[in-house]
């Protein structure tokens, strides 16, 4: 093909593969492409979009002959869609020089995109815009095809040794050249206001033809990482988005949509209309999208961590450093911080309270942990001792402060609404407490919050750059200043850059906070307390589950409630899986906010968690009135939560419960009637026997009566006055329609045929065995009732 045809059907075919923006084109659907259940395709796919497959070379074909195609605005993440249309351009240099408006005017907008920005758009957006198809077998996201090639292009792009590997051209002194400079049909407000690039000292971001090619070099890693973090982290609500904003963009904004609407008298108010429903996306991330961003986040600390030490002297530095050594440099701070930090505060607030939150919180620790993605290994040791965090880090956690301390705050909220007696939430649980209780770590975070409350200096001069966002020309390698005062100039830089100038900061080893990990103290000991007596409830129900309990005539707990919870069908190890979590999870956090056992001794006797009399565990929390129990808000959330539990009870008569499982519906029903029929026919004959204070007295009532509820239980909060009914004595068959007694008889009668006993003497056999037993349960247990087993 020549240039021109290829030209012509890459749109076509990034499409193909991709699939189309608006999702009726599916493409090839990587997402859901996995080597174990198609490897053909799998290896086709992997083998045609590597770096240097077929694919990146005509990109590489196309990027020389400086082709351009559009790609419409209306696809962008909401925040920049919303600014754009708006004509307020992004502070990103990915979107300078190429917003192209249509000659009708401001509809239709497009970015005029070279051949490598195009393919890495489609290839970024279509985890977000693609629906997974529906698939007959279970999809591992990090087993696609479209995870191995993110990492694939990580891995090329952003090395960690050596350098990035030059394009394939054929003419090989050439370089890739980028969009030339347009003209916006309308004047555009930039957020950006000092610098086009953040490598500028090297390139700028559209590099002339006879550029060098360390600098094309650079500019394929930086689009690469900006068109990720743009599509992948670039969603929140318009609250969110106005926050970032430092107090000068936000007057630069206003004074430009008032200059615009003195000229356009009603058209802004529509266009400020559909930019607030633009800014507030209905933005819900999968599991797929965050495990992605996970392993953005740990290459690049791998990234980063491959920076080589800095030479001694600072002039050498500046004339040694090469342009991929310094993006090492500020990879993390300028690209990716500010809306990681966003993107988490909104899985946070947003992601539903299951287990499914798992894979947020390991990106989460993921980014808090850059030291395990550093290249020395840790000392190998006999004993595995936890590592400490080293000193050199204190930079990194300062600068980072709010995803060490609010978002910690934001788990503890999670936290105290989730059952912690799931093993999924108590490992979560675990997982936190473990990681912020390594060495060395909550003495650096406290040093972090030291410096941010330190008294400000204010020097009315440099008020108004003071906090400036570091995405605005604020730098994080200042050294006018001495090395305390620098490090709290950091800090609050960082805060006020993410959270604004009147954010009110709360400290995490302050009072409210500590009260709140009291509270999750105290939580964790309830779980433990419940799942204690699951486990024991477990261990019971087998135990009376034996094999001769398949010969008792009575019903089986007709009358009975289930007070267990998932813990049951998983199984002890589980349980003792949980127990063991929460228990070293209780541990971590007392070396974290250093917990006195006085202090644990009093949460538990506050939390209630000692057993009742009877060994069984406390009912909800509630308070006697004239109506009855009423629950109280800890009773409410005890309940909620699966802390604690009403044994709910059936408390009607026993014959009208509804049919079972266990019994044969038939039966039921034709049992009820005969023993309706003979209660009916008998009433006064029966009422007689069992009011007689002798021998036959006794056994008629053993039989015949079903005992009062008198045990002293609350069944339920709602009415106090539940009126006792007493049916009076009665026959009852039922327990004839159970398929446990149907299934003993039959055994009992086929083991009697080999004794050459016959249907009716083994019936007067079983008669008289019962007989015999219901007199000795008369003499020695006359209080005990089988209705209640």
């Amino acid at each position: 093909f020549s240039l021109k045809e290829l030209h012509g059907i890459f749109p076509w075919l990034v499409e193909s593969i991709f699939g189309s923006l608006d999702g009726i084109i599916v493409g090839w659907n990587l997402r859901c492409l996995q080597g174990r259940t198609n490897p053909n395709e799998y290896s086709v796919a992997l083998d045609f979009l590597d770096p240097s497959g077929p694919m990146m070379k005509l990109v590489y074909k196309l990027q020389a002959e400086e082709y351009r195609y559009d790609f419409p605005v209306s696809y962008l993440p909401g925040p920049v869609k919303a600014s754009i249309q708006e004509q307020v351009l992004p502070e990103c240099s990915l979107y300078h020089n190429k917003v192209q408006f249509p000659s009708s005017g401001g509809l239709g907008l497009n970015l005029a995109l070279n051949p490598f920005e195009y393919y890495m758009f489609y290839f970024a957006i279509s985890l977000i815009t693609q629906k997974s198809s529906p698939v007959t077998h279970h999809v591992s996201p990090s087993n696609s095809a479209y995870f191995i090639l993110v990492d694939t292009y990580l891995k090329c792009f952003l090395p960690t040794e050596g350098s990035v590997l030059p394009p394939p051209s054929s003419n090989p002194g050439g370089a890739i050249p980028s969009p030339t400079p347009r003209s916006p049909a309308v004047p555009f407000s930039s957020y950006g206001m000092h610098h086009t690039s953040l490598l500028k000292r090297h390139i700028a971001h559209q590099p002339s033809v006879n550029a060098d090619p360390a600098s094309q070099e650079i500019w394929r890693s930086e689009t690469l990482l900006q068109i990720f973090v743009e599509m992948w982290l670039h969603h929140y609500s318009l609250e969110m988005y106005q926050k970032m904003q430092s107090p000068h963009v936000k007057l630069e904004v206003l004074h430009y949509r008032l200059s615009i609407s003195s000229k356009h008298h009603g058209s802004p108010a529509q266009s400020s209309y559909q930019a607030l429903h633009a800014y507030q996306e209905s933005f819900k991330p999968t599991e797929e999208h965050v495990l992605v961003v996970r392993l953005l986040v740990k290459h690049l600390h791998a990234f980063s961590n491959s920076l080589k030490p800095e030479p001694l002297s600072p002039s050498a530095h500046s004339h040694t450093a090469s342009p991929l050594e310094e993006f090492k440099r500020v990879v993390i701070p300028r690209f990716v911080q500010e809306k990681l930090y966003i993107f988490l505060q909104h899985c946070f607030g947003h992601w539903p309270l299951d287990a499914s939150f798992r894979a947020v919180l390991e990106m989460w620790l993921s980014y808090l942990q850059p030291w395990r993605y550093a290249p020395e290994k840790p000392p190998q040791s006999v004993e595995p001792l936890p590592r400490s965090v080293s000193e050199k880090w204190a930079a990194f956690i300062q600068e980072n402060l709010l995803m060490y301390t609010k978002l910690f705050v934001g788990f503890l909220n999670r936290a105290l609404r989730t059952d912690l007696v799931s093993p999924k939430n108590a490992l979560m649980v675990f997982r936190v407490a473990k990681v912020f209780a390594q060495p060395n770590l909550a003495e650096m975070i406290l040093k972090g919050e030291q410096l941010f409350l330190e008294p400000e200096l204010v020097i009315p001069h440099r008020q108004h750059r003071l906090f400036m966002s570091p995405t605005l020309g604020g730098s994080f390698l200042s050294s006018r200043s001495p090395a305390v005062t620098d490090a709290s100039f950091k800090v609050k830089s960082h805060v006020y850059s993410l959270e604004g100038q009147d954010f009110q900061y709360k400290q995490m080893f302050g009072t409210e906070v500590r009260n709140l990990v009291l509270k999750l103290a105290q939580l964790i000991c309830q779980a433990q307390q419940t799942a204690k007596s699951i486990s024991d409830h477990s261990a019971e129900t087998m135990a009376t589950q034996s094999f001769f309990s398949w010969f008792r005539f009575t019903p089986s707990d007709m009358n009975g409630s289930y007070i267990g919870n998932d813990l049951d069908e998983i199984g002890q190890d589980s349980i003792k899986k949980t127990d063991e979590y929460l228990e070293k999870a209780l541990e971590y956090l007392c070396q974290i906010f250093k917990l006195s056992e006085a202090q644990l001794t009093q949460m538990m006797m506050k939390c209630g968690t000692a057993q009742d009399e009877n060994g069984k565990k406390q009912l909800p929390d509630c308070i006697q009135s004239e109506n009855g129990l009423i629950l109280t808000p800890l009773g409410r959330y005890q309940i909620i939560n699966g802390l604690r539990r009403f044994e709910v009870q059936y408390q009607g008569d026993a014959e009208l419960q509804p049919i079972r499982s266990y019994e044969n519906a038939t039966l039921v029903r034709l049992l009820f009637r005969l023993s309706s029929v003979l209660n009916e026919r008998f009433a006064d004959q029966m009422e007689v026997l069992c009011s007689r204070e002798d021998f036959v007295g006794r056994l008629c009532r053993y039989h015949l009566i079903n005992p009062h509820l008198i045990q002293k239980i609350r069944y339920s909060p709602a009415v106090r006055d539940r009126t006792s009914q007493n049916w009076g004595p009665r026959i009852s068959l039922r327990f004839l329609a159970s398929y446990r007694t149907l299934i003993s008889l039959l055994m009992i009668y086929f083991l009697a045929s080999w004794f050459h006993i016959g249907p009716v003497g083994c019936t007067f056999i079983i008669l008289i065995g019962y007989f015999l037993y219901a007199v000795i349960m008369t003499f020695f247990f006359e209080g005990w009732k089988p209705h209640e087993h």
